[in-house]
């Protein structure tokens, strides 16, 4: 049985518009998925990667513009057609409600997915309580325990230990996948996750100049 970590941001457009997909293809290979949400920032800091916010303006209409509106329709998933409002607020809390449910099984697949697509759907704040609640509460968790878990030290000591695992290991953006410590950036690239799920790709052999 193959093991996918699954590292992402919860705030991640792509990852939210590839998190469906991914999950059938997971499921249909009968592969193990990881969950190790991350804090994005520190991951790009790492890599010298300019924040959103100081990327050029053309590039930032492309890649957080049309390509988010033509990727939400290839797979089909509803999305804004705007960054969310308050897509900068800390979204620590979010994460850790998913990491308060444990790091793989269905419960945290489907909140995973319903923080992502609240904030990419409905537009909430992922640092409201109130928003937060709700989407718990709909998922069907005690949202009040849940809330208190993932605001715990403990909790957000493993968010903080997810993120310098990303680091570690070189992960570029949000989502990647590993699939058996191969890594995948980008749900564009979820169709050679298939294909190693069903082939492993041949080990790297690329040499710097």
């Amino acid at each position: 049985m193959a093991t996918i970590e699954y590292v992402y941001s919860a705030h991640s457009a792509y990852a939210y518009i590839g998190a469906q997909r991914f999950m059938e293809i997971a499921k249909a290979a009968n592969a193990t998925v990881i969950h190790k949400p991350i804090l994005l920032s520190p991951v790009m800091a790492a890599i010298a990667a300019n924040p959103s916010g100081r990327r050029p303006r053309a590039y930032y209409d492309y890649q957080f513009g049309r390509e988010i509106e033509r990727w939400a329709e290839y797979r089909g998933v509803p999305c804004i057609n705007y960054i969310p409002t308050d897509h900068s607020a800390d979204y620590s809390l979010a994460a850790g409600m998913v990491i308060a449910l444990g790091d793989k099984g269905p419960k945290v697949d489907e909140l995973a997915h319903a923080i992502m697509r609240a904030h990419w759907v409905d537009d909430i704040n992922l640092s409201d309580r109130e928003a937060l609640t709700k989407v718990a509460t709909q998922c069907g968790h005690d949202s009040d325990a849940l809330l208190e878990k993932a605001a715990s030290q403990a909790v957000q000591d493993q968010l903080q230990a997810n993120t310098e695992w990303a680091i570690e290991r070189h992960v570029i953006g949000s989502p990647t996948y590993f699939v058996d410590g191969d890594p995948f950036y980008g749900q564009d690239h979820l169709e050679l996750v298939e294909r190693a799920l069903e082939k492993p790709f041949a080990a790297p052999n690329f040499k710097r100049p």
